[in-house]
């Protein structure tokens, strides 16, 4: 036999194993119901022009979820060294727990939405070392606080800490030896809560966050927008992340799994606010809200946050009711589930 037909024989053998093996790791029980949450965050609601309260309360009564994703930003908490500020954040797990919701509450210095990493502007210009330390003391302190709460149920340490290509001028190269301490703090302050650590769906290749966490969390976006390509969808389809999740559990066991940030926003480059509304819907719409929740649904998890409904708000506030309905009927059918 010549040396191309064993060639060609090898690369269809070799072909054919990496088949099987993508087919067996794609199979995931489809789950019998999907419990759907959502991310919220006091900062963005008051970038938006938003009573931050107003907003969190219409989250919990008129869009009725009982699933949030809370985070303790460092600036909201620490704004001046050594003086803590738990106002907005007591108040946000006091309501859960009265209405008995859930939370997932993150933790850290790179935490959800733009510029990814948040420093107090009193810790922006200490050295790194000082400031890891003066990090770990905010951590710490927010532990202690919600460490005795009923709604908290989860840790997150970070958001998507992996995912250095983006944002690097805000958040610079990761550290993993200081994420692996401050993960070991959260432990030890609490080791009755799982920790939560999370990485992006569509470029993120998840084994760094799967192997440290008690539970992985990963992100979805489907539609996005930038100057040069304009509006397009993932090439991504959803089996791929069951058979990320599945590879990663042969590995390092099986845990809980999270779809955290279910992206149902439009994909901007500039404050909301200065959007045309008319541009917003190009970019993110029922239609595509639609799409998003088909897509996630195909990727077979059972617990998925939604990010977004800041906006959904503040449309409504501004004459355009529509995503903040399509929200509302996504989360009445989960309660009555």
């Amino acid at each position: 036999m010549s040396w191309w037909k064993i060639l060609l024989l090898v690369l269809l053998a070799n072909i054919v194993v990496i088949s099987l093996a993508v087919l067996l790791l794609a199979q995931k029980p489809v789950p019998e119901t999907i419990t759907y949450g959502m991310s919220f965050n006091t900062m963005y609601a008051t970038e938006l022009g938003l009573d931050w309260q107003e907003t969190y309360e219409a989250i919990l009564n008129d869009l009725n979820v009982r699933h949030l994703r809370l985070a303790a930003h460092w600036p909201m908490i620490e704004p001046n060294k050594d003086t803590y500020n738990f106002t907005e954040l007591d108040y946000q797990v006091r309501r859960a727990e009265e209405v008995g919701a859930e939370v997932i509450l993150a933790v850290g210095r790179r935490l959800p939405r733009w510029p990814e990493c948040h420093v107090p502007t009193w810790a922006q210009t200490i050295l790194s070392d000082e400031r890891n330390v003066e990090q770990m003391a905010y951590m710490k302190a927010v532990v202690e606080r919600y460490s005795s709460s009923s709604a908290v149920k989860y840790w997150q340490v970070e958001n998507e800490p992996f995912l250095e290509m983006f944002a690097f001028e805000y958040c610079g190269a990761l550290d993993s030896g200081f994420l692996d301490r401050e993960i070991a703090l959260v432990k030890s302050l609490d080791p009755t809560r799982p920790i939560l650590v999370t990485d992006s769906g569509n470029l993120g290749l998840w084994y760094g966050a799967y192997k440290r966490g008690d539970a992985f969390g990963t992100s979805v976006y489907v539609h996005f927008w930038n100057p040069e390509l304009g509006q397009f969808r993932t090439l991504l389809p959803p089996f791929v992340y069951r058979v990320k999740e599945n590879a990663l559990a042969l590995l390092y066991g099986k845990k809980p799994t999270f779809l955290i940030e279910l992206s149902a926003e439009p994909w901007l480059i500039a404050p909301i606010a200065t959007v045309p509304v008319e541009t917003q819907f190009t970019r993110m719409d029922p239609e595509k809200f639609d799409d998003i929740l088909a897509y996630a649904k195909d990727t077979r998890y059972d617990k998925q946050y939604l990010w977004g409904a800041e906006w959904w708000y503040w449309l409504s506030k501004n004459g355009h009711p529509e995503m903040w309905e399509k929200g509302k009927e996504l989360y009445i059918q989960n309660l009555v589930q």
